[in-house]
């Protein structure tokens, strides 16, 4: 039976989206504007139909409309935009209609591949479509048959906007609005994974169809040497391979370079999509067996299933003649290619902590 103490740690906290503020911001500027409430909270529905209550940090009009403010919380998730500042300004139309437009700290789209069009403001057909809802609801229960011009702002955004993959994706100026359920869920991680997917759209639509998706900063400076690949076809997929390879299904390019360090290489190897420490674990003796099937004898076999680390037990074999760099990439690229479609040709990297490449298998025609 599990011990109930105190020291269990508490349930993680969800949080709202950047959707979710905007649209609560938007209703809350609009309801002034036509029932001159002004509110310190404001309750709205998310998508599934879950009501929220969200407090405001003020309500208020403006020259030629209103504007509301919430603190973005996004729970226990690690999010850029948490107890960032988040407003929407609403101005009256003669004429029917919802027009967005991106405010301070909120991106324009500026590549073509993304669902936005060039030259719209980065705010995400979720997040659009529940304002609209929000805000056709209020009209009706007013009478009022005018639009909405809805402005979203988020302060400090365009400072934000750098810690995430937008200027990337072509998305300059600042922040997305984002949001599909309307919740942050503690490192779900979604944000992050959309984006990858959305650099590979971007990316394919640009006329870019050899893309090389890496783990971190080493790996792109490798991939850049390796090829001069510009940075619209380098996919930062940290550790989501398995976002980059299942998205490939949908939309395959032709070519796919995957680099990584050499631990998150063989875990790869061994099968595993998310290459995090929480999900998935180095396989020592795995690598003792990948090592013993190109040569290394069994004293070498135990001093690699007994080595400290990954790069502790490379350095072994290579000591010995072993390619077991090399041994790990051919693993890795049997299990890419068993998940990717059969058109898109794939080539594996592994490198050390200085980016040198210590193991690669694959290749492109």
């Amino acid at each position: 039976m599990r011990d109930e103490t105190a020291e269990q740690p508490a349930p993680l906290r969800s949080g709202l989206t950047t959707g979710s503020c905007a649209t609560a911001t938007s209703l809350a500027a609009a309801r002034l504007l036509l029932g001159g409430i002004s509110a310190d909270a404001v309750q709205i529905v998310l998508p599934k139909g879950k009501q929220v209550q969200m407090r405001l940090e003020f309500c208020r009009l403006t020259d030629d409309g209103a504007e509301a403010g919430t603190i973005k919380d996004a729970g226990d998730d690690p999010d850029v935009t948490h107890g960032a500042l988040l407003y929407s300004r609403v101005r009256l139309l003669s004429e029917p209609g919802i027009r967005f437009n991106a405010g301070a700290g909120v991106g324009t789209v500026t590549r073509p591949g993304l669902v936005l069009g060039v030259g719209e403001p980065a705010i995400n057909p979720v997040p659009r479509k529940m304002i609209s809802d929000h805000l056709t609801l209020l009209a009706a229960e007013t009478g009022y048959g005018g639009g909405f011009d809805v402005t979203v702002n988020v302060e400090g955004g365009e400072a934000l906007a750098l810690k995430t993959m937008n200027p990337r994706l072509g998305i300059l100026g600042g922040l997305s609005i984002l949001g599909t359920s309307g919740i942050v869920r503690p490192f779900s991680c979604a944000a992050y994974i959309a984006s990858i997917h959305q650099g590979i759209d971007v990316a394919k639509t640009n006329g870019y169809l050899h893309i090389a998706a890496c783990t971190g900063n080493a790996s792109e400076d490798t991939m850049r040497r390796v090829y001069d690949l510009p940075e619209i076809a380098l996919i930062e997929m940290g550790d989501f391979v398995g976002a980059v390879l299942k998205h490939l299904r949908k939309v395959p390019v032709d070519k796919l370079s995957l680099c990584g360090g050499f631990g998150k290489i063989s875990k790869l190897a061994a099968g595993h999509m998310d290459l995090h420490s929480r999900h998935s674990s180095i396989d020592l003796p795995q690598l003792a067996e990948w090592a013993a099937a190109i040569g290394a004898d069994e004293a070498l076999q135990q001093s690699i299933r007994e080595a400290n680390t990954s790069q502790q037990a490379l350095a072994m074999a290579s000591a010995a003649g072993i390619a077991l760099g090399d041994e790990v990439c051919r693993h890795a690229l049997k299990f890419a290619r068993s998940v990717v479609p059969a058109q898109v040709q794939v080539e594996v990297f592994a490198i050390d902590r200085q980016g040198g490449i210590v193991g690669h298998a694959g290749g492109f025609a």
